[in-house]
């Protein structure tokens, strides 16, 4: 008999409209002592069957779901079923077309509560973020195996979400080959280069993979700024676009030293482009007492806000770089902007951005709104999927 977890009366609201979190303070009772991970059934106050998900005993998350359906099993077989369907409409759509890399499980988004799955060329590499994808790991490898056959599928579980559940941090080859140090990727023509053992999230910032060329159409003979650059990204779709000068910034020396092959890759020539390893937000006020000016600048920084209580320091901080990056820009510049940050909504950033312009004394005219690329969904059900917002200014 499977563990029971019944729910105070009410908190079934937010499952009713199929959210697939469960919050520990909405949990009255659980029969028995589940481990980490095990599959339970939720009911309500009343007893009414409502959802079956794993378990969590130290995680504010308590229950992460994996199903609404009483006849469905998280098992191999679902999660066959799973990986093809989200393959299949990834690839109906277009979204794999002109690119050798893409997400191909994101999360709850997906059917799998806490997996990240992304494929660069033969190899596909994996996040375990939830106890409840971590106990089913090796039924997911081989499943991964049976759908895809993968040269390698490597693990990249050494995100601090984790320790949230309970979970020591991984890394490491799962199956099949080790993958090389460096591992080249397409992306519309152009060569990148990403390190999946130990680089950014997976290795590359795949939800940004579509912004890379809209904001590039804005390029043409540019002196594009491109700061927080990783390894290159958005620069090199800019000179390919015909960008007159990319200055890549960023304090990541290794980052740094792969942009760098990531140009020679592309053929760009050295004259055109140039590597800062220092502080972002050290170089912007170093450019603006040298009087640098910039005829576009893109600003794509790490996570300011890992939770809503750190928002109102986030704001500041996107703020003083925006506005640092108005002031460095040309009249009639653009400037690309983006937040990471799940915890800031949309209408907050949009606000922070305006008061950075009000503050400049520039006007600020937005061009496009941006997001997360469309291989990285989340459903109307679960907001929190949606993270990754940005916008292109004529300032």
């Amino acid at each position: 008999m499977s563990t029971i977890v019944k729910l105070h009366k009410g908190s079934e609201k937010s499952l009713l409209r199929r959210h697939p979190w469960i919050f520990s303070g909405a949990v009255a009772d659980v029969s028995g002592h589940p481990e980490p991970g095990e599959t339970v059934d939720v009911i309500d106050s009343s007893g009414c069957w409502l959802a079956r998900g794993g378990y969590s005993p130290t995680s504010k998350i308590r229950i992460r779901v994996w199903t609404f359906d009483p006849a469905e099993e998280p098992g191999f077989d679902l999660f066959i079923k799973r990986l093809n369907c989200a393959l299949d409409w990834r690839r109906k759509f277009g979204l794999l077309d002109g690119t050798t890399a893409f997400r191909w499980i994101n999360g709850e988004a997906d059917g799998f509560p806490g997996l990240i799955v992304d494929r660069y060329g033969e190899f596909a590499v994996c996040q375990f973020l939830s106890a409840a994808a971590d106990i089913w790991k090796e039924a997911i490898v081989t499943a991964i195996r049976t759908v895809a056959s993968p040269a390698g599928i490597f693990e990249r579980s050494d995100s601090d979400i984790r320790k949230l559940e309970g979970l020591r941090l991984r890394t490491g080859c799962l199956d099949g080959d080790e993958p090389p140090d460096r591992l080249e990727i397409r992306e519309a023509g152009i060569r990148f280069l990403v390190d999946i053992r130990a680089g950014h999230k997976t290795g590359f910032y795949l939800d940004q993979r579509i912004n890379r060329f809209r904001v590039a159409r804005y390029a043409r003979d540019a002196n594009v700024l491109n700061c927080f650059s990783y390894t290159g990204g958005f620069g090199a779709a800019a000179l390919t676009a015909g960008a007159r000068h990319v200055t890549h910034v960023d304090s990541s020396f290794p980052a740094m030293e792969l942009a760098v092959k990531t140009m020679e890759l592309n053929n760009l020539r050295a004259d055109r482009f140039s590597v800062e390893t220092t502080d972002v937000f050290g170089a912007l006020r170093n450019y603006r007492d040298l009087g640098r000016r910039f005829d576009m600048i893109v600003l794509d920084p790490p996570k300011f806000a890992e939770s809503r209580r750190q928002v109102p320091d986030a704001v500041r901080a996107y703020k003083d770089i925006n506005l640092a990056a108005m002031h460095l820009l040309n009249p009639g510049g653009i400037l690309a902007t983006f937040s990471c940050s799940g915890a800031m909504d949309r209408s907050t950033f949009h606000q922070t951005i305006a008061f950075a312009a009000k503050d400049a004394g520039r006007d600020a005219l937005i061009m496009e709104s941006l997001e997360q690329c469309p291989d990285h969904p989340y459903s109307t059900a679960f907001p929190e999927g949606f993270y990754l917002k940005g916008m292109v200014l004529r300032v």
